[in-house]
């Protein structure tokens, strides 16, 4: 079985070229069945297993099947996002075997985030391995995978100190608001969206209590309810463009594939605002607000990317904390690449580096079948009243004779050379106690 992972994110990629392969969660489920039938109908196996991760920092794809197919997966993506694979092959990553490993549990601990040791990283791959799950794309490889994962990453954020010291995204927006308004407490604060990064991107800002706090999105429910927890207001995204001009801060993050503030309804707020400054923050990927918002005088527009100075800080104090990370990382992808090899089918038998599990399964297919005869045989005899100890006796010796006839006949078979190696080899699998002992 191979694995291979494929992927760009904020150190890779810039930010519009991230959009352009940027999945919302209703949209994972479709988008694997078509890579899934594409990567099946290339190699002639169509056990596939899939999963995408999609983040505003990065987009993943990681794969398991017979044989890799990192390159047709790389043509199947660019031609999904509109670019050539060349330009795609120049901002990403592609990963094999332990290096997939290795990255996944890098990413999960949180020390591939643009935000060191940030946690809401964990939550978004297990929205995305449920949705895999959901989509019949998950298998017992890449099941085993993540699930690994998530236990490396519980390791590491209980046995260091890696997300001590980190600033979130929402904190580092906040701090960037502080600098260009003397005090928060005097500002009107516009939240668009109601998802996650919404919800604690207003708990920051809420906790500097601003004059007012107000949740523009497409559900009013789901904007209501955001909203009564900040003692704020809710509108409707359709009345934004006309009430854009009350706010003297606008955080968006949205799961629109196209802007939803443009550049002439900033033009209009400003006008109405008679040029007192914006400040306006947008964390979606792709973007909400139109880039060339960015230049009009008295806008402070800051993106996901722009906030990257911002939240690396403290990194000499977390550096003992990454090393630990790793050594707990590397112990982890030894574990599963032992794991693989295990189900990994090689040349010659299975004690030569051939497929063991296959080779278990048939073994306890065997006994289970020796189980239930003898059993039976049992049943029959204490129906026909037989004494019980009698028949615990003949059920015991029944299967162990079964279990050790295939050993006697080895052992009273071939030359004294291949005698001799079947008594060790037996001497180590049945007499394990007495060698031990003996030592």
């Amino acid at each position: 079985m191979a694995v291979w992972a494929l992927g760009i994110n904020h150190t890779t990629a810039p930010l519009d070229l991230r959009g352009r392969f940027a999945f919302a969660l209703d949209q994972i489920a479709p988008t694997l069945q078509g890579l899934r039938q594409s990567l099946g109908g290339s190699q002639r196996h169509p056990q596939i297993e899939t999963a995408i991760i999609s983040t505003c920092n990065r987009t993943e794809i990681y794969c398991a099947g017979q044989q890799a197919a990192v390159d047709h997966t790389l043509g199947w993506l660019a031609q999904s996002g509109g670019v050539s694979p060349a330009l795609l092959r120049s901002h990403s990553y592609t990963l094999e075997d332990g290096l997939v490993a290795r990255h996944a549990f890098r990413v999960a601990s949180g020390l591939d985030s643009m935000v060191l040791g940030e946690a809401q990283i964990l939550g978004q791959m297990k929205d995305a391995v449920r949705a895999a799950e959901t989509a019949g794309a998950l298998g017992t490889t890449l099941n085993q995978l993540f699930q690994r994962s998530f236990a490396v990453a519980k390791e590491v954020r209980s046995s260091t100190e890696i997300g001590a010291h980190s600033i979130s995204m929402a904190a580092a927006a906040v701090r960037l608001a502080g600098q260009l308004f003397e005090d928060l407490s005097d500002i009107r604060v516009l939240f668009v969206g109601a998802g996650e990064m919404i919800e604690l991107a207003a708990t920051h800002f809420a906790a500097k209590t601003p004059k007012s706090i107000a949740i523009a999105n497409r559900t009013l429910e789901r904007g209501e309810k955001l909203a009564t927890r900040f003692g704020g207001e809710v509108m409707r995204l359709a009345d934004l463009p006309e009430r854009l001009h009350e706010f003297d801060a606008v955080i968006s993050c949205t799961a629109s594939s196209l802007p939803i503030i443009g550049l002439g309804a900033v033009e209009r707020a400003l006008k109405k605002r008679r040029h007192r400054p914006m400040f306006m923050v947008d964390l979606a990927v792709p973007r909400d607000i139109e880039p060339e918002v960015k230049a009009l005088q008295d806008i402070y527009l800051y993106t996901v990317d722009d906030l990257a100075t911002v939240v690396q800080t403290a990194q000499a104090s977390r550096q003992a904390a990454v090393a630990q990370a790793e050594a707990i990382i590397d112990a982890g992808v030894q574990s599963f690449m032992h794991w693989m090899d295990l189900r990994s089918p090689a040349a010659g038998p299975a004690g030569a580096g051939g497929a063991v599990v296959p080779l278990i399964q048939q073994l306890n297919a065997q006994t289970d079948e020796w189980r239930a005869a003898e059993i039976a045989r049992a049943k029959k005899l204490l129906a026909r009243g037989e004494d019980l100890d009698a028949v615990l006796e003949a059920l015991s010796r029944g299967l162990t004779q079964k279990m050790l006839h295939g050993t006697m006949a080895e052992l009273r078979a071939g030359d004294a050379e291949a005698r001799a190696q079947t008594a060790q080899t037996v001497s180590r699998l049945f007499l394990r106690s007495q060698t031990k002992s003996s030592l």
